[in-house]
């Protein structure tokens, strides 16, 4: 199970002040923090920041890396700057978040995951936009795995994200994302399967419950990958559990290591 640290992000309103004051205590406390309740990697997007993104994406970047050990996840949509921040990683693989089967996108954004031979976040959407169905999700997630497997990408590098919409404005986004990623690991078993988890819940109360719950449910379905808090400790719990339940936790290893440290406290 691979951990993607989500927090340092300057559309959350407590980072994009820091990052515009360019707060180093305050990015580097964060970025420590994430690693130690359990992040593999660490998600660094200033987007928000749309006239400054290339210079304060270079700053994350060296932040972070002075901070922390784990690799990196440079996630922008702007080519110019994830050269920048990918430019800028001394740790491990870095990762790009992210690239699409949008002719446009894909042809910006793939040369950059050759060039630093980066593990990929493939988002589940082309030009005609996010799909409403599994089938459509399917067709698009082919069309990925076989581009960027012809183009020299790796197949244990690519993480595919089946794009989560949220349940809030449709009875079958759930069951979408769920067929899709039974999809990915029958067909495709060297791939990857990522995502973010807060869609899901958006325009409902109490999302941290649909949250966890759904993040259990995409774990037994497959999924491998996940862009989340780490800090949330509930979370956090539930992901040893279910590799415990799922076998996937070598004589619950994990899962004791977790609960002899207080998380599930």
């Amino acid at each position: 199970m691979l951990i993607i640290g989500e927090l340092i992000n300057t559309s959350r309103k407590a980072i994009r002040p820091a990052v515009e004051r360019k707060d180093t205590a305050f990015i580097q406390d964060l970025a420590q923090r994430q690693v130690e309740a359990g992040a593999h990697y660490v998600d660094v997007n200033c987007g928000t920041l749309v006239h400054d993104e290339v210079q304060t994406m270079e700053w994350l970047v060296d932040t972070v890396q002075e901070a922390v050990s784990q690799p990196l996840c440079i996630d922008t949509p702007r080519a110019e700057a994830m050269e920048a921040g990918l430019a800028g990683v001394k740790n491990g693989q870095p990762m790009v978040n992210s690239i699409t089967a949008e002719k446009e996108r894909y042809a910006r954004i793939l040369p950059l995951v050759l060039k630093y031979k980066a593990k990929v976040v493939a988002l589940c959407m082309d030009d005609k936009g996010v799909p409403a169905s599994a089938e459509e999700r399917i067709t698009i997630i082919r069309r990925l795995v076989t581009d960027l497997t012809a183009d020299g990408v790796p197949e244990d590098d690519i993480y595919l994200d089946p794009l989560i919409t949220p349940i809030s404005t449709g009875d079958h986004y759930g069951q979408a994302v769920l067929e899709t990623v039974r999809f990915i690991r029958r067909e495709y078993p060297r791939v990857h399967a990522v995502c973010g988890l807060s869609n899901i819940s958006y325009g409902l109360p109490n999302r941290k419950i649909l949250n966890r719950a759904f993040m259990i449910q995409t774990m037994a379905a497959g999924m491998d990958a996940y862009i989340l808090d780490p800090l949330d400790k509930a979370m956090m719990g539930f992901v040893y559990a279910s590799q415990a339940l799922l076998g996937q936790d070598s004589y619950c290893g994990q899962y004791l290591s977790a609960h002899r440290s207080g998380l599930f406290e």
